[in-house]
């Protein structure tokens, strides 16, 4: 997230379950691009509460959007959710990521087309 603030030629952001309660993302202001915010409900590492706290923080700057999606059934590492959150995610790309069986991380970070403005953190 940290990039986004030095990289003014990113267009937009994905960040999945962002550590919203052991870090404060106060350098976001202003935030200078639109972006995606997806967390699991059952997530236990990052309450819901705090996700949403950062999510409508954002939301009250000028210029940008701030989507909000919530993977049902989802901890903190998508376990056995992998599928919705490629999904979440192939349907803001320009190229929607083809299915895996099974991604591990390095996967799916390599999903993600850094030239078209979009990263996970």
């Amino acid at each position: 997230m940290q990039l986004l603030m030095r990289r003014p030629e990113i267009e937009g952001f994905i960040s999945s379950a962002p550590p919203a309660n052991l870090y404060d993302f106060s350098f976001l202001a202003p935030c200078p691009s639109s972006g995606l915010i997806i967390h699991g409900d059952k997530d236990a590492v990052v309450p819901h509460k705090d996700v949403t706290g950062l999510v409508d923080k954002l939301k009250t700057q000028k210029g940008i959007v701030i989507d909000q999606k919530v993977i049902v059934g989802a901890n903190h590492f998508f376990d056995d959710r992998i599928e919705p959150l490629m999904q979440s995610i192939g349907r803001l790309s320009r190229q929607a990521p083809q299915p895996r069986a099974r991604p591990d991380a390095c996967q799916l970070a390599a999903c993600f087309n850094l030239t078209e403005g979009f990263f996970l953190s």
